[in-house]
């Protein structure tokens, strides 16, 4: 075994959090910072492109949470379970069979948007002008994908032996590079072509081709617990299993979430461009919480791995309460202050008096929710670890139930307002992360449930 796993495994679990959460969290705020600087960029663009930007920001969020959640949050868990186990060679096995499973995720987003991605931005409120700016976003987005799934699964890798900071350095590089191409892509900097909402997909799709070429150089040396050696492609279904066993109850989780993300645009999107535009920003802000969230999460994925594949239950119980703890206070906090001054931000990505009143609503609504959000998105990527999904996706399925259907029937039957939407969508946060920690409590990880 070596030291790193070591020490994953004995030192202590505030201490272990903290290291592995802190270099994340800055990669994470820099990559926040990419979402937030493309939002002020389509903002110079006008209403329509904000209106655009609401409409496939739902499916960009689902390739992210797919590639980097379900699919990447399973990849670090087998290759934190193998390494707490001590089978390198197992470990290195799975990341040949990582790198497949991205390809054949990235080829299906393809087929699947070639098929019906147009009818839904339809049904999501498209039309004109909006539909064909946001079709062509998707384009690019879908036809470029592997890039965006390559460099989440080689990213969850190096998280999975524990080098978060390498991982964080690469996605930090990334995302300076990135700020200034989507400015120049978007607006037409730097001699650049004019691509507006486009530009914004073609630089993703160029920045993560070149954080994938990093990870695959370094894997390719000697300085990791686990290499990238050709010896090692072996391809076998049990391996594959090892992943999927995990990415493919975690993927309901993804779905759901962009699900309850869509249903909330299409209900918004009733109200007009200039609610569509600021529910946008609102959505679009939650990313400010992200950073440390996700961060959080990813290590637990990691610390819980490490301690299931060595048999330490109780060890992987006590990381996912420490860090459910400090997500609830972190991402709780932020929903405050965004709720209490929304004069202050907001301003900053529209003048549009009535974008800003549903951006408004939308944070002083939903704000407050924002501790549950993050205490449940933080024991989804624990329970990962510990291959133990049945609850995070109840918890999932029953967000969505509430947050669109309750919504949808509110809106539909009793002619509710924008506001009514918001509410159910803060409700099925609150509820989302009660459950998931309410299985946690009654012994989910033990069981494997």
């Amino acid at each position: 075994m070596d030291d790193r796993t070591r020490w994953l495994l004995e030192a202590p679990l505030n201490g272990v959090l903290l290291k592995l959460t802190a270099p994340s969290t800055l990669a994470f705020a820099v990559q926040s910072a990419v979402t937030l600087a493309e939002v002020w960029f389509i903002g110079q663009l006008g209403t329509s492109a904000l209106a655009a930007m609401a409409l496939v920001f739902p499916l960009l969020m689902l390739v992210q949470t797919m590639s980097g959640g379900a699919l990447g949050g399973a990849i670090s868990a087998s290759i934190a379970r193998s390494l707490g186990a001590g089978q390198r060679d197992k470990a290195e096995q799975l990341i040949w069979h990582a790198l497949v499973t991205a390809l054949l995720g990235a080829l299906t987003f393809l087929v699947v948007f070639a098929l019906g991605g147009r009818s839904l931005l339809v049904m999501l409120g498209g039309e004109a002008q909006l539909l064909d700016l946001a079709a062509d976003y998707c384009w690019v987005l879908f036809l470029g994908g592997f890039s965006v799934w390559a460099s989440s699964s080689l990213g969850a890798v190096f998280r999975g032996m524990g080098l978060m900071g390498f991982s964080a350095m690469i996605m930090i590089l990334g995302a300076l590079i990135q700020i200034p191409l989507s400015g120049g892509l978007i607006l037409g900097w730097f001699g650049l072509p004019q691509l507006g909402l486009m530009g914004a997909a073609v630089s993703t799709i160029s920045v993560a081709s070149l954080m994938s070429l990093l990870f695959v150089l370094r894997l390719m040396g000697n300085s990791t617990p686990a290499q990238l050696k050709l010896g090692q492609l072996q391809l076998s279904r049990p391996l594959f299993e090892e992943i999927l066993k995990v990415a493919r109850p975690a993927s309901l989780s993804p779905i759901f979430t962009v699900a309850t993300i869509l249903g909330l645009t299409a209900l918004v999107g009733q109200f007009g461009a200039a609610a569509l535009a600021g529910y946008g920003i609102g959505t679009r802000i939650e990313f400010l919480m992200i950073p440390i969230v996700f961060s959080m999460g990813t290590a637990l994925t990691t610390i819980v791995g490490t301690c299931m594949g060595s048999g330490n239950i109780t060890r992987a119980e006590a990381a996912g309460w420490i860090g459910s703890v400090w997500a609830g206070c972190i991402a709780g906090g932020v929903g405050l202050v965004l709720a209490i001054f929304p004069e202050v931000w907001i301003p900053a990505f529209t003048e549009d008096a009535e974008t800003f009143r549903a951006a408004k609503d939308y944070i002083q609504i939903v704000g407050p929710a924002y501790a549950f959000l993050g205490i449940g998105l933080v024991l989804y990527f624990a329970s990962q670890g510990a291959a133990a999904m049945t609850w995070p996706i109840l918890a999932t399925v029953l967000r969505f139930a509430v947050s669109v259907g309750v919504a949808a029937i509110w809106v539909s039957v009793f002619g509710g307002a924008l506001q009514v939407i918001f509410t159910s969508g803060a409700i099925g946060m609150v509820l989302f992360g009660t459950l998931i920690a309410l299985g946690l409590k009654l012994g989910a990880w033990r069981r494997g449930k």
